[in-house]
């Protein structure tokens, strides 16, 4: 077992087992039988190219092999920053293959946030992609290098620089079938960890959310059957496919796993993706509110045949009930909400619930055994009807983030409940959310913690105090304001703080989207800042800029 992965205690290990959620398969067994039993049938389509359950599975095996080679073993943490695509899930299965630990960050992420996930997981190896538009992920790999010790080696899907690998190199060179077949060979503990998520992060940086085989794969064929996928259906991973989302709550992983398959188109706006709709005849979209906003309102829509739609989703940040409304008779297809959390609970709408479900509420949980409770703030359950903290275990949920002691103790329960940090009702089982605990900042599903990017705020010199909260938005949900004070003499422009935050190397939707210079902060008798009031503040300023 790894070290600094949190089991579930025995007793529940037996439990889900027995039950059947644990089914003691590994993850690349999943798509191993699927390759053998269905060669031919095609996984994913990118533009022009095309990839059948067989070829992935033949580059994943033969890559596992290099990759075997360079040293990489079971265990061996590799954060993993690829963007969607065929050559996504062909480096990823690789991963998981020889047993690696696939760490997902994200195409926007930048040097602070990939040496974070390189120091706290100890990695060993980063996966990138060459340049995407004007940004060179190599050059960011040999600075995070430098200052990270375990870091060995850096893998390209592109031209690699010298001293980083190509994987494209690495597949022209064919594998002795004896050595793959020694290396597949090996037996995968179900219960060990196949990957690590990323937090939200109400910290200063993501915390590593470590699944298991076993977890994972229940979680990603129950959200898919809960969501109707099967045979026929045709996914369109539009949003990053490494989010828990789109990876697999159901995402492309879901889909592929219940037998369809999946189209990556190269850019979201509507003329593109309603293309391609209307091409491949999609069956289901993973959108978000950012997405949905941009579509309604996209003229172009009305040019496409989209009859092949049975089901668009939401998640990442409540979807209200107009647009839900609107979304479905646009596109006359079912809508789903998926609410959850890349720690476990996944609730969602279900296909054939009543309409008031559907259009107002955050769904049920996927499992039977997932056990949900709606706190006070003394830890007391609440009634049915009364918003609390929502707190949750289950065969999916875990038990504590990846080597974090200190972090566990504040987010879990003595008898192993996460703490969502969410607001919710609970209606029987059936979830609404109405808000956040901490100071979180939702933008468009993205997640920005606010003391992170004050962190870096208070490093300009000219800024005395500063106050990031969310302000409403109605294309992303939340965007960031920030609050400052000026050291004495001193000014700072919205433009003049941007440049700055760029050059911490951060990712660019973090970044604030409106600055305002207060004289003072608005504090408490006890003297901490009114966070409610900037918020209001921000929201009151944001609503008179649009009347002027």
């Amino acid at each position: 077992m790894l070290h600094g992965f949190v089991p579930w205690p025995d007793e529940f290990v037996r439990r889900y087992r027995n039950k059947g959620y644990w089914e003691g398969y590994s993850l690349p067994a999943v798509f191993g039988k699927l390759a053998a039993t269905y060669p031919d049938r095609l996984a994913i389509t990118e533009g022009s190219r095309r990839a059948t359950h067989g070829e992935i599975w033949e580059s994943s095996g033969a890559l596992a092999v290099h990759l075997a080679r360079r040293g990489l073993k079971k265990h061996d943490r590799v954060v993993f920053q690829l963007p969607n695509g065929i050559d996504f899930f062909i480096c990823f299965l690789a991963l998981t293959r020889i047993g690696a630990i696939p760490v997902m960050a994200l195409p926007p992420h930048r040097e602070t946030e990939i040496r974070h996930f390189v120091t706290s997981s100890e990695a060993v190896a980063l996966f990138i992609p060459a340049v995407i538009k004007d940004f060179d992920y190599r050059l960011m790999a040999n600075a995070v290098r430098a200052e990270a010790p375990s870091l060995a080696q850096v893998f390209v899907v592109g031209e690699a620089l010298a001293g980083q690998r190509s994987v494209e190199d690495l597949l022209a060179h064919p594998v002795d079938p004896d050595e793959l077949a020694k290396l597949d060979g090996r037996a995968l503990d179900p219960g060990d960890v196949v990957l690590m998520l990323l937090s939200g992060g109400t910290t200063a940086l993501p915390k590593l959310i470590a699944r298991t085989h076993n977890d994972y794969v229940y979680n990603f064929k129950q959200s898919a059957r809960v969501a109707g996928f099967n045979a026929d259906t045709v996914f369109l991973a539009v949003l990053p496919m490494a989010h828990n989302y789109t990876l697999g709550s159901p995402g492309f992983l879901g889909a592929l796993a219940l037998g369809g398959r999946v189209v990556v188109p190269p850019k979201a706006d509507g003329e593109t993706v309603f293309g391609l709709v209307q091409k491949e005849r999609v069956t289901a979209i993973a959108a978000a509110v950012p997405l949905v906003v941009l579509w309604l309102n996209d003229p172009a829509l009305s040019r496409f045949d989209t009859s092949s739609l049975t089901v668009v989703q939401n998640g990442g940040a409540r979807l209200s009930p107009e647009l839900r409304s609107r979304l479905r008779q646009r596109l006359a297809c079912q809508f789903q909400e998926v609410y959850g959390t890349a720690e476990g609970l996944l609730n969602m709408t279900r296909l054939d619930d009543p309409d008031d479900l559907i259009l107002a509420s955050s769904g049920a949980p996927i499992c039977d055994d997932d056990e949900i409770r709606i706190l006070d703030a003394n830890d007391r359950d609440l009634p049915d009807g009364e918003a609390g903290e929502l707190v949750v275990r289950g065969p999916y949920t875990i038990r504590g983030y990846y080597n974090a002691p200190e972090i566990n103790a504040k987010a879990f329960t003595a008898d192993g409940f996460y703490r969502m940090g969410d607001v919710v009702k609970k209606f029987g089982r059936t979830l609404v959310t109405e808000g956040r605990k901490k100071d979180l900042i939702n933008r468009g599903g993205e997640k920005i913690s606010t003391d992170e990017v004050e962190n870096f705020v208070l490093k300009h010199p000219a800024v005395k105090g500063v106050a990031v909260v969310a302000m409403a938005d109605e294309v992303f949900g939340e965007k960031a304001c920030a609050f400052v004070t000026l050291k004495s003499g001193q000014s700072l422009s919205f433009e003049e703080l941007k440049a700055f935050l760029l050059e911490q190397k951060i990712a660019k939707f973090k970044l604030p989207e409106r600055l305002e210079i207060l004289d003072e902060f608005p504090v408490s008798p006890a003297g901490k800042i009114l966070r409610r009031d900037l918020r209001d503040m921000a929201d009151a300023r944001v609503a008179a800029d649009k009347k002027t």
